[in-house]
């Protein structure tokens, strides 16, 4: 009786080896360009956790309360002074700050690539073609793997854990962004054209504007995305609530675990709602909710 192939009757195929042969290589001829990139996140990500680390909890504390009633209401606004107080009274203000300063570099970087590049796919077929598989297998690929060749790029420490997080969350930007775009209506960019106007300025006056409360969500899950990576990060040896998190995991150190992570949740929420309320505050979202009215 012959035995069926089974999987381990094929050749051995050293993809592994292929990869880990092609970012020695990158790592190599590029070393001084990546030395560069690593100054450059370590100023940026150092300078942004001063700003919010530097001053009194209250003084940063306040701000952010401001920057929540401001954007939505009073509700919301108690609600984060409730949490920041909370986060202060478990002693992990500096780890909540550092951590808000690594998701907000990362959150920038993802989305400065991600939206011109939603909007290169939007406008061109083939371009879509070829990044959306990319985009599919950054987002399925476990994010654990993302932290190997960064830490072999650019060591321990922030930086590793900044590229991987923007590896991770940069996707939905991309997507929200190209998806924003296509949905406007074709007659009002035709009567652009009509009109007279160039494609750029189609794009920066109707395009742009009207899938604006699309590319917000966008912006939010590159946020939450980043987020969600701060533990990961901690793994590296970033600075911030993701290093109590390993540090409590390590520790089997529930009530460190605990304060941790909802410190974390609170950060989560905060955030959520505040680029949730950007969102609903655009024009073409105030106008949808005067017709439905």
């Amino acid at each position: 009786m012959i035995a069926s192939p089974t999987p381990t009757d094929l050749p051995r195929l050293p993809l592994g080896s292929w990869v880990a042969d092609i970012v020695d290589w990158v790592t190599s001829t590029f070393s001084g360009l990546f030395a560069e990139i690593r100054a450059v996140l370590e100023w940026c990500y150092g300078s942004l956790d001063t700003l919010l680390g530097g001053p009194p909890f209250w003084v940063v504390a306040l701000v952010l309360v401001a920057v929540a009633l401001l954007v939505k209401g009073w509700r919301l606004a108690l609600g984060s002074l409730v949490g920041f107080a909370l986060i202060a009274a478990v002693d992990q203000w500096a780890n909540a700050m550092d951590t808000l300063a690594l998701v907000i570099l990362a959150s920038v970087v993802a989305l400065v690539i991600a939206i011109p590049l939603g909007i290169w796919c939007a406008r061109n077929d083939r371009v879509s073609r070829v990044v959306r598989p990319v985009l599919d297998l950054m987002q399925t690929m476990p994010a654990f793997v993302y932290l190997i060749p960064t830490v072999v790029i650019f060591r321990v420490g922030v930086v590793p854990g900044i590229v991987a997080t923007v590896i991770f969350a940069m996707a939905p930007g991309v997507r929200f962004t190209e998806l924003g775009i296509r949905q406007v209506d074709r007659e009002v960019v035709e009567a652009g054209h009509a009109f007279g106007s160039g494609e750029g300025r189609i794009l920066r006056q109707i395009q742009l504007p009207l899938a604006l409360p699309t590319i917000m969500a966008g912006v939010n899950q590159v946020i939450m995305l980043s987020l969600s990576m701060v533990v990961i990060s901690g793994m590296v040896g970033a600075a911030g609530l993701g290093r109590d998190v390993v540090s409590a995991l390590q520790r089997v150190n529930i009530s460190l675990g605990f304060e941790a992570g909802i410190s974390v949740v609170i950060l989560a929420v905060f955030l959520d709602r505040v680029t949730s309320a950007l969102a609903d505050r655009a024009p073409v979202a105030r106008a949808l909710r005067t017709t439905d009215a």
